[in-house]
């Protein structure tokens, strides 16, 4: 039985790999392939794939966010079948396997991709007679599915600390210390006043996860501030400002317009 599919992955090696791999099964067709989560909502609604392979982990909207955001926007049709691909420890991953639902550790194992596969056939080989809707299980438990996705959003705890590589050193660093972490191409850096390093995150998103919501901000697209370490409010262009921050470069933030009656707000303004 032949199966359409598409890889969602933000990572190009990862997908190339996967694709290599998907290839190898045989009767398994890749539609497209895509590298976040917005492109993979436009993608599976575009094709209508049997299986996804969708990675947990992506910029913008992450696997889960994907799931919650076809069954908002379905309102009613039918999900593909969708198999995790994933850094995470299985047995983490195994609280979000729901039925069809399966998933792949990176680096992908060919033989498990194969597994993967043939779960993903038999489970259509059982969908009902030719010419009616394929149902997926997913379908029949999104009450389930959409449970575990807030589960897996749920606020968490905030560490003390957070890890930064500073040339080949790993330090760790207690958040009441960081000054503000920027975004540049795809590179998150943090500030300190005596250290500057970079984030293992991958988005600026996930950096926040990490961190107090009550004592960092974000004032710009690019810029997470703690507002601790705010040494001055500038006044800028057309009623804009600009952030005048404690670390040793004095380095000046831009405040977003849509976040100027925030910063009123926090200061009074």
């Amino acid at each position: 039985m032949s199966i359409t599919a598409l890889i969602v992955d933000d990572e190009e090696l990862a997908r190339e790999e996967l694709k290599y791999l998907l290839d190898t099964a045989g009767s398994v067709e890749v539609l497209a392939e895509g590298k976040n989560g917005v492109e993979a909502v436009d993608l599976i609604r575009t094709h209508h794939p049997d299986v996804v392979f969708l990675d947990v982990q992506m910029p913008g909207l992450d696997g889960f966010a994907v799931l919650k955001k076809l069954i908002e926007l379905g309102k009613g049709e039918q999900l593909p079948q969708i198999i995790f691909a994933t850094a995470f420890d299985q047995y983490a991953v195994r609280a979000f396997d729901v039925n069809a639902i399966d998933y792949l550790l990176k680096p992908f194992d060919r033989d498990r991709v194969l597994q993967a596969v043939e779960r993903a056939r038999q489970r259509l080989q059982e969908a009902g007679p030719s010419g009616e809707p394929k149902l997926a299980p997913t379908d029949l438990r999104v009450d389930t599915l959409l449970r575990l996705i807030e589960q897996h959003q749920a606020p968490k705890p905030h560490s003390g600390k957070i890890v930064l590589q500073a040339g080949s050193r790993l330090l760790l660093v207690d958040q009441k210390d960081i000054c503000f972490a920027s975004i540049d191409d795809g590179v998150i850096s943090v500030v300190t006043p005596s250290i500057e390093g970079q984030s293992k995150c991958r988005t600026l998103e996930e950096l926040f996860d990490l961190l107090d919501p009550a004592v960092f901000w974000r004032a710009h697209r690019s810029f997470l501030v703690n507002i601790n370490h705010i040494r001055e409010v500038v006044p800028w262009f057309k009623s804009s400002y600009q952030l005048r921050m404690a670390d040793k470069k004095q380095t000046e933030i831009p405040v977003s317009r849509a976040q100027t009656r925030r910063l009123r707000e926090l200061f009074n303004l």
